[in-house]
């Protein structure tokens, strides 16, 4: 990760991620354990596209969704129980939402692409959904 990349996380991490943070967590109904590995969320060609895109891609979905499954005490609890953490990385450039999430043993992996795809937030917020109730 280079100068230009070091600064845009920096500046992400304390102007737009604690609010997404908070998000997650009132929707969650616990302190949901981030794990986020910012050296792998970069495209040169892209960084101007970012603070857009990370919300959209990242953030918005597991806050939608993390709704959607709190939306009753069974689903609260059951989220609580069944969530260990969630990692973001972008380990394999997914761009479709039914090869980005995985959740296995606690652990709900987020690998997408930071770039592509990133309007089409109901259409991960739905997989990851269906995931989560799928398998909590």
């Amino acid at each position: 990760m280079g100068l230009k990349e070091k600064r845009f996380t920096k500046e992400f991490q304390e102007e737009q991620y604690p609010a997404l943070k908070q998000k997650i967590d009132i929707a969650a109904g616990f302190d949901v354990t981030l794990e986020i590995e910012w050296e792998t969320l970069f495209e040169d060609r892209f960084l101007h596209l970012y603070t857009d895109s990370y919300p959209k891609i990242y953030f918005q979905p597991l806050i939608e969704a993390f709704t959607a499954i709190s939306s009753d005490d069974m689903g609260k609890e059951a989220l609580k129980e069944g969530l260990q953490k969630v990692i973001i990385v972008n380990k394999d450039d997914h761009h479709n939402p039914t090869h980005a999430y995985t959740l296995e043993n606690g652990v709900l992996q987020v690998n997408h692409s930071p770039i592509l795809n990133a309007d089409k937030v109901s259409e991960r917020t739905e997989v990851l959904v269906d995931l989560l109730e799928n398998n909590l």
